[in-house]
């Protein structure tokens, strides 16, 4: 049976994988990013792309009205975009710090609550982390204000899970390991990650499908290597 799906941080990387393999099975593919072109260039009928900023509420509303308008609900949520800087913490840049925290956690916090009319019991939300904002795990110099967006997000998990315990949607989150993608080249330039971005993307894809039978409100480390 086909599912909706609402996907962000859609143009490259693991969120550009998601598109296609959910599209290729039939499913209804709500594509968020600021730039739609890659995934229009797809030509996927089953799937619609929208230009949103995600920083910014009211771009949020608009794109969620013109969603109301085409479906009833929403099966899956995919919080996947992300923003990444690394800087030395002595030459903090307040400006980019709290691009940061607008991409990786207030977006995720604003998206998620204006989709709550469209999310049902069964409904599934799967929040993408990393592995540097899991407490104890290996950390690296200047990714003060990224690793720790990431870790807010990991905690607004847990609450959002135990606030809709009882009659859903389902909450998780996933701290992925080292992928090569684009993110990961301007975080260490020359390392080779274990995973590709579709290697990623099928098992996030399987997860969201069915990890909420399982789980929720929880932590799962999808590494198996440093970082």
């Amino acid at each position: 049976m086909s599912k909706t799906i609402v996907i962000t941080g859609t143009s490259r990387g693991i969120g550009f994988e998601l598109v296609k393999l959910f599209a290729a099975e039939g499913n209804r593919v709500f594509a968020l990013s600021r730039n739609e072109k890659p995934v229009n260039e797809l030509h996927l009928e089953n799937v619609t792309s929208f230009s949103c900023d995600l920083n910014d509420s009211l771009s949020i509303s608009k794109v969620i009205s013109e969603i109301q308008k085409q479906i009833n609900s929403v099966d899956i949520l995919i919080n996947n975009a992300g923003q990444f800087l690394k800087q030395n913490f002595k030459d903090t840049n307040m400006d980019f710090v709290r691009s940061v925290y607008e991409t990786n956690v207030f977006s995720v916090f604003d998206l998620t609550h204006q989709l709550l009319p469209l999310l049902h019991q069964s409904s599934h939300v799967v929040t993408i982390s990393s592995m540097g904002g899991v407490q104890g795990s290996m950390k690296f110099p200047g990714l003060a204000a990224y690793s720790s967006s990431k870790a807010a997000v990991i905690t607004l998990t847990e609450l959002l899970a135990e606030e809709f315990k009882e009659n859903g949607p389902s909450f998780n989150v996933l701290a992925l390991g080292a992928v090569q993608t684009e993110m990961l080249e301007e975080a260490f330039p020359g390392l080779q990650a274990p995973n590709s971005a579709l290697e990623m993307a099928r098992y996030i894809k399987d997860f969201s499908e069915n990890g909420n039978r399982f789980y929720n409100g929880k932590l799962l480390q999808v590494s198996s290597s440093t970082p």
